[in-house]
Formats: C-alpha cells, structure tokens, sequence
C-alpha cells in the first residue's frame, strides 16, 4: 500500500551505536540510524565525499549493510551517488535555492491540501493521523538522529498530503526538491518541530474536516512561517560573517 510505504520510509530504530551480531536488514537500519545522526550533527559535513569500505571500516560491519543503508539515504536525498566514486554528502543549500523552494511550495502545497480535503479517503486520513502520532513521540526525544527522523517523517506527512491529493505531477514536484532534508540539515532545533506539529495538525484537522479552504490557507500558513523560522538561520549567518 503506498500510504503504508510512505510512512515505513520515514521509520528508522533510535539506535546511538551499531551493534554486532544482528539480522542483514536489522543491521541495516542500525547503520542508517548511525550515518543519519552523523549526517544530522554534521560530522560528516555537506560536499564531503563518503565510500563504502572506509564506513565499513570505521563502523566495524561488512560493506551490505552499508551499502543498504546509503541506497536508502540516496532514495531520500541525503546522499548523492557519484559513478566510480562512492556517495557524496550534498552541500549546504544557498539562500537563493531556500527562497525558491519556499515558492514553490507555496505554489504547490495550499492547492494539494485543498484536494486532500476533497479527495482524501477515511484510510488516508487515519494514515496522516499515524504520521503525526510518530512525529509526536520523536518530538520529546533528544539528539541528532532524532531531529533527523523528525525531518524524514515530516517529509513523509507532506507526502502523503500530496498522495491523497490524487496530484501525481504535484507529488512528484515536490519530491524532486528534497525540501525537507535540506532544510533539516541546516540547524537542529527543537523548537521547530514543536511548532510544526501544531501547524501539522491544523491541517489534518482540515482536511478531516472537508474543508478545502481552511486545509489551503492552514498549508500555506505553515509553509510562511516554517520558512520564517528557517530564514533566521541565513540572517545569522550573514550578521556573523
């Protein structure tokens, strides 16, 4: 089912280590909860290239679970495979792309709420509940991997808005942007995911309620003052400097 298939790509175990001795695909979340914390904190840092045998070496695994865990990483945008290579860590983005995904969105996403409310099923919206309960129980939770689990879930529920929106160009719109993981990476900060919660909850409440024009303007609502809080992070960045 792909509401189901969503929600399993954002669930990942919250594990600080690797331990040994575990199943192949056991293993295999465990090193993606290991890379996504390291990605998160920026231990790995954006632009940095990353290879299969040294991460094999340093986590003490064999290089399939490994490999695994970064097919999945490339499947959500948190590395980037490059031929011959190994995978690379995209870099930081500008503040010109941050601007830009932000209209885009605000293009796209009121307009797939809008058709949520009108088109979702009672499943679809039992499955967006699901989400924002998962998202609920990591928001209390400490710690890179956390935020970073946050963040995939929080890509994840405004996919499956998009899905049930019955928009297949608009979903496939937003998920070339990888928006999410992007903005994610920039800053771990609490206080987002406290603040989206409540915003993502006025618009299942919405779409629950079948009222397009109240999903609309609570997507868009969310989508200004998430990039409102984003957008201090380049401010800050350029007082510093």
């Amino acid at each position: 089912m792909d509401d189901e298939a969503t929600i399993a790509r954002g669930r990942r175990a919250m594990t600080d280590a690797v331990p040994h001795g575990r199943s192949g695909g056991r293993l295999a979340d465990e090193v993606y909860d290991t890379l996504l914390g390291q990605l998160m904190s920026l231990r790995i840092e954006p632009g940095s290239r990353v290879t299969i045998d040294v991460l094999a070496r340093e986590l003490g695994v064999s290089q399939t679970p490994i490999r695994d865990a970064l097919n999945r990483m490339e499947a959500e945008g948190l590395v980037v495979r490059v031929p011959h290579a190994g995978y690379r860590i995209p870099p930081q983005i500008t503040r010109h792309r941050f601007e830009d995904m932000l209209e885009v969105r605000l293009l796209l996403e009121p307009a797939a709420a809008r058709r949520s409310a009108e088109r979702a099923s009672p499943e679809q919206v039992t499955v967006l509940r699901r989400m924002l309960a998962e998202m609920a129980e990591l928001e209390g939770s400490s710690g890179p991997t956390a935020y970073g689990a946050f963040g995939l879930r929080d890509a994840a529920f405004h996919d499956l808005v998009a899905l049930s929106a019955e928009n297949e160009v608009i979903r496939e719109a937003l998920a070339r942007l990888h928006s999410h993981v992007h903005l994610f990476r920039l800053h771990h900060d609490t206080q987002v995911t406290h603040l989206a919660m409540d915003e993502h909850e006025q618009v299942v409440a919405a779409i629950a309620a079948r009222d397009p024009d109240a999903a609309a303007y609570a997507m868009r609502r969310h989508i200004l003052r998430s990039g409102e809080r984003f957008r201090r992070l380049f401010e800050a960045t350029t007082v510093e400097a």
